[in-house]
């Protein structure tokens, strides 16, 4: 049975799919996405507070590794369907980061289903979200002579403190120093809402994601074929290395959803600076078009089969 929050992202594919009136005010959309990025942050910072960070350091090498290593492995699949050098970095780099609102709602489908996993996953989703980005404007640039001329500086600050970065991280590291007690009197407006603030959320995304499916006409089948096979296959590749790590089967399945995912917030916006020659219309097609959808709709319960599986 779907999670009610994948009902609302129905809701609006459908809205814009039968030419509907709905929108919801620009405004209204930023304060959502601040509100979920501090939310799930700070849960994750509160949990983060009664673990010893020694312990955690294996788990974050290895979700560095895997976001960087996504776009390498990527960027020659995606030549072969035929792809432009500079498009299929800048595809890879999308599918290399992670989608927050992806981590949201394999959260909420975990805990509706009574899987239990490490409640310091947040800082999972901080750290995966910028070695793809990095990785897939390196490869854009590799055999160019382009790499000198990016702004290195530059771009480093808008990846590490843009607004979806900054804000996770914000949360993790107010979590942590305050810890449970110190949180506790904001839990009204930070832990209890959550769920109806991400199905609000949804209704907008899917509004935004039924007003690119006519795109896929224009790129054709190769591009939603690519869109979801890629995250089965890299979901598939999270799920083993959740396991050989030694995570209880919710995070096996919530490293197999973040491998899987597909930023469409911060890797639009550092690919648009560092790589403006690449076709941003096909990677955010893909990622929130075909991917995004698949992944609330399907992968997630694919993810938490695939944990179970590699967990025994």
């Amino acid at each position: 049975m779907l999670d009610i929050v994948v009902l609302f992202f129905l809701l609006g594919v459908f809205a814009r799919l039968v030419k509907s009136d709905l929108r919801l005010p620009e405004p209204l959309y930023e304060t959502l996405s601040i509100y979920l990025l501090l939310a799930i942050g700070l849960k994750g910072g509160v949990e983060l507070s009664k673990q010893p960070m020694l312990d955690l350091l294996p788990q974050m090498l290895a979700c560095m590794a895997l976001g960087f290593a996504i776009p390498f492995v990527l960027v020659p699949v995606l030549r072969l369907l035929g792809l432009s050098r500079v498009d299929a970095a800048a595809m890879a780099a999308h599918y290399g980061s992670v989608s927050v609102v992806t981590f949201a709602v394999a959260s909420a489908y975990l805990a509706r289903q009574g899987v239990p996993f490490e409640a310091h996953a947040a800082l999972w989703v901080a750290i995966m979200e910028a070695p793809g980005i990095v990785a897939g404007i390196l490869l854009a640039r590799m055999g160019a002579g382009g790499a000198s001329q990016i702004q290195w500086k530059e771009l480093a600050h808008d990846v590490f403190f843009g607004k979806s970065v900054l804000l996770l991280a914000g949360g993790l590291i107010i979590g942590t120093v305050m810890g449970e007690a110190g949180t506790a009197p904001i839990d009204a407006v930070f832990v209890t809402p959550f769920k109806g603030v991400l199905a609000l959320f949804l209704l907008e995304l899917g509004l935004v994601a039924g007003g690119r499916l006519g795109d896929l006409k224009r790129y054709g089948v190769r591009l939603m074929g690519f869109a979801v096979a890629a995250p089965v296959v890299l979901g598939l590749a999270g799920a083993l290395v959740g396991s050989l790590l030694g995570l209880s089967t919710g995070g096996v399945a919530i490293i197999a959803t973040l491998a899987a995912s597909a930023s469409y917030i911060a890797a639009p916006t550092a690919m648009r600076m560092a790589v403006p020659e690449a076709n941003a219309a096909l990677s955010i097609t893909a990622a929130l078009g075909v991917t995004f959808p698949f992944n609330i709709v399907l992968g997630v319960p694919l993810y938490l089969e695939m944990a179970r599986w590699m967990n025994g």
